[in-house]
């Protein structure tokens, strides 16, 4: 059974869902899959796990980096989930790209070369967004692309994490 929870944002917005395993959705109202991989049969319900959530995202959103994360229940294929653990190893107030990523997968997987746009597709597809930080990838010029909740927004984020746009290059 899947719980969800609305968490009002300073952006808007933000559903959130959870099983008994942990945190299996987080997204801007409206955007891009949004509930995609939610369970027609859920109920609305604050547990403990979208309690921690709402304190994770309330930390954050008061400009603070959470020390913590809430139990988190990836929904995905295998390759989706190991470019979404990566994701998580960006620290906040950093950025990566999707070819780095796309390199490091390579690198683990042992062979020459991973698309990055198979990365791109993988992050977009993120269910998890500011706790797993899609929002922290940027093109290899350094360039704000794609953000399943806006491009505004993942520039917003950016910012609240103290990322100045002559920094990034956004």
């Amino acid at each position: 059974m899947q719980y969800t929870f609305i968490y009002q944002s300073p952006l808007g917005k933000i559903l959130l869902a959870a099983d008994d395993q942990g945190l299996t959705g987080l997204w801007f109202e409206g955007q891009k899959y949004f509930a995609q991989n939610l369970d027609q049969n859920h109920m609305e319900k604050e547990t403990p796990v979208l309690f921690q959530t709402r304190q994770w995202l309330d930390l954050y959103f008061s400009g603070k980096n959470p020390d913590f994360l809430p139990p988190l229940h990836m929904i995905g294929t295998d390759f989706q989930k190991a470019v979404w653990k990566i994701l998580l190893s960006v620290p906040y107030g950093e950025v990566t790209t999707y070819g780095k990523i796309a390199q490091k997968i390579a690198a683990d997987r042992g062979i020459g070369h991973m698309s990055a746009q198979a990365v791109g597709s993988a992050v977009g597809h993120n269910h998890i967004s500011i706790i797993i930080p899609c929002h922290r990838v940027v093109g290899t010029d350094g360039s704000l692309t794609g953000y399943a909740g806006g491009i505004e927004k993942k520039r917003m984020l950016l910012k609240l994490e103290g990322l100045e746009e002559k920094k990034a290059d956004f």
